[in-house]
C-alpha cells in the first residue's frame, strides 16, 4: 500500500459530515509541519456549526518567494443517508474488486490525501525549491460555504498574500484518470418567485383569481428564451425550473399565492443583473403581481490557456498517457472565491461518476498516478 492510500483510509475514517472536520485537519497539519510548512487555523464561524479552515505554507530557499503554488480543498463530505443502503460502513474503508470505499473517497478526501504526500515528497526531496507551496483546506465546502474558503481568501487578501496558482481538488475525471480538468466554472444564480393571486372556491373563478395560471405563461417564455450562446470556453447560460408550491391541498380551492424555485447556470457572457433585469422586464410586461428574491451563489471564473494549465496538461498525458480536455461544465466549487485573489485556478482529481451517492468509491490503483501529477506540476513550476 503507498502513502497516498493509506491517508486516504484514515481520512475516510474520520466521520467528517460537513461542516464538521472530524480531525482530519489535525491530522494533516501535523504531517506537514514535520515536513517544515508553517501552519495556521483560519477556523470561522459561530460555536455551533465552527467551521475549521487550515493554511499551511512552506517557502523555497528565498523566503516567502513567488511564485506560490496553492493546493486547495475540502475535508467535508455530504451525509452519507441510509447507512442500510451501503454494502459497507461509509466510514471504514473497504476494498471490493479494486475500488476503495467510502463517503468522500472521490469527493475529495482522495484529491486530499494525493496533494499531502506530494507536497511531502516535493519539499523532502527538494528542500531549496523556489517559490512556495501552500495548502488550502475548510470544512464547509458542502455546506453553505459562509465560514470557509471565502473567509480564508478574505483574510490571506487582507494581507497581501500572493497566490500564482491554484489547483483545487474537486473530482473532475469522467470516465478515466486525467481525461478532464476545470478551467473554470459557471456562475449560479437562483431565484424564488412568488406570484400573488386571490384565493377562492374553482366553482367561482370570477371571484378569485389563479397565480398558477397567471404564472404559467412566464414560465413557458423563460424556459424558452435564449439567453446567450456562450463562448469558446462556456455553453449557453441555462434556466431550470426546480420548485413549484401553491394550493391548500384541497381539490376545489383556487390558491392564494404559488411560489417558483429557479436557477440560473449562466456563462461570462451574462451578468447577474443583466439576468435580473430580463427576468423582472418579462414579468413587469405580463403585468404580474409578484415578489422575486434572488440569491447570487457565485459567479463565473475563467483560467485561459497559460502556464498553469499546461504544466498539468503535460503532468497528466505524462503520467497518464493522455491529454485532458478543458471543460467548465458542471457545479460550483471553492474555486469561484480563490479565482478573486489569484490569477490561475484550475480542478483536477479523480473520477466523479459515484460522488454524492451510496457506495462513493475511487479506484485504489488511480491515487498514486493522482500524487504523481500533482508532484510533476510542483516540480515543473517551482524547480
Amino acid at each position: 500500500m503507498n502513502a497516498t492510500l493509506e491517508l486516504l483510509e484514515q481520512l475516510i475514517a474520520r466521520p467528517s459530515v460537513t461542516p464538521d472536520d472530524a480531525g482530519c485537519q489535525d491530522l494533516i497539519a501535523a504531517r506537514l509541519a514535520a515536513s517544515g510548512f508553517v501552519i495556521e487555523r483560519m477556523d470561522a464561524g459561530p460555536a455551533d456549526v465552527r467551521v475549521a479552515n487550515l493554511w499551511a505554507i512552506r517557502p523555497g530557499s528565498a523566503g516567502d518567494a513567488a511564485p506560490v503554488l496553492v493546493f486547495a480543498g475540502h475535508t467535508d463530505v455530504v451525509p452519507p443517508g441510509s447507512l442500510a443502503a451501503w454494502h459497507s460502513d461509509p466510514f471504514v474503508p473497504s476494498y471490493r474488486d479494486g475500488r476503495l470505499y467510502g463517503r468522500g473517497a472521490a469527493d475529495m478526501k482522495g484529491s486530499v490525501a494525493a496533494m499531502v504526500v506530494a507536497a511531502e515528497e516535493f519539499v523532502q526531496a527538494h528542500p531549496n525549491h523556489a517559490g512556495s507551496v501552500a495548502l488550502l483546506l475548510t470544512s464547509d465546502e458542502e455546506g453553505p460555504a459562509l465560514h470557509g474558503t471565502v473567509v480564508c481568501c478574505e483574510l490571506l487578501k487582507a494581507r497581501q498574500q500572493r497566490l500564482d496558482y491554484c489547483i483545487v481538488g474537486e473530482p473532475t475525471s469522467v470516465e478515466q484518470l486525467g481525461d478532464m480538468i476545470k478551467n473554470g466554472r459557471r456562475g449560479t444564480l437562483s431565484g424564488r418567485l412568488t406570484v400573488k393571486g386571490v384565493q377562492g372556491h374553482v366553482a367561482y373563478p370570477h371571484l378569485a383569481r389563479n397565480p398558477v395560471h397567471e404564472a404559467a405563461p412566464v414560465l413557458a417564455e423563460l424556459a424558452a428564451t435564449e439567453w446567450d450562446r456562450g463562448n469558446a470556453y462556456f455553453p449557453a447560460t441555462t434556466f431550470q425550473i426546480s420548485n413549484i408550491h401553491a394550493g391548500t391541498g384541497a381539490t376545489n380551492v383556487i390558491p392564494g399565492e404559488v411560489v417558483i424555485d429557479f436557477n440560473f447556470r449562466f456563462s461570462t457572457e451574462s451578468t447577474p443583473e443583466g439576468l435580473k433585469n430580463r427576468v423582472h422586464a418579462l414579468l413587469d410586461r405580463l403585468g404580474l403581481e409578484y415578489a422575486l428574491n434572488w440569491v447570487l451563489g457565485g459567479e463565473p471564473f475563467l483560467t485561459p490557456i497559460g502556464t498553469l494549465s499546461d504544466a498539468v496538461c503535460a503532468s497528466i498525458e505524462a503520467e497518464c498517457g493522455r491529454r485532458p480536455a478543458l471543460s467548465t461544465t458542471g457545479g460550483t466549487s471553492d474555486g469561484r472565491f480563490i479565482a478573486k485573489i489569484c490569477p490561475q485556478v484550475l480542478e483536477f482529481g479523480p473520477i466523479n461518476a459515484s460522488i454524492h451517492k451510496v457506495d462513493e468509491y475511487v479506484p485504489a490503483d488511480c491515487l498514486e498516478p493522482l500524487k504523481n501529477v500533482y508532484l510533476r506540476t510542483l516540480k515543473s513550476l517551482l524547480l
